[in-house]
């Protein structure tokens, strides 16, 4: 297995922890008008297409390559990443309770952070899949 996919694959997770936070500064902008629940909506799908975007173009000019199942081993090492990322930084570091940071994933209420994560580990292996 190629050392160099997952490399890069790592440092273009460090570039989605820079774009969330961007994708948070302006969802703080526009949750006063669009209210909290559909500006959070708005976020998860803003996030999701900026998720795949940004895995489309890094394996389309990066020039790494693998078989398949190295990109569902990308998606599913993203997944993790931004679940524990989300997890304890979100309790140990900004300091929200478990039941806030849980209640993102309360799909019937309207939360789709769900999504987010369905793309975040689909997104590598789909995009290969698109681009061979």
């Amino acid at each position: 297995m190629s050392s160099t996919l997952y490399f890069y694959a790592l440092a273009v997770w460090v570039l989605f922890v820079f774009l969330a936070i961007i994708n948070g500064t302006l969802r703080g902008l526009y949750a006063p008008y669009a209210g909290e629940l559909l500006a959070h909506q708005i976020s998860s799908v803003i996030f999701s297409t900026v998720i795949f975007a940004v895995t489309y173009v890094f394996l389309k000019y990066s020039g790494v390559a693998g078989i398949p199942v190295q990109f569902i081993y990308v998606g599913l090492m993203w997944l993790f990443l931004t679940i524990s990322f989300e997890f304890l930084f979100g309790h140990f570091v900004i300091g929200h309770s478990w039941e806030r940071l849980l209640h993102d994933y309360n799909f019937l209420q309207g939360r789709i952070w769900l999504l987010v994560l369905i793309v975040t580990a689909i997104s590598p292996w789909l995009a290969n899949r698109i681009l061979s």
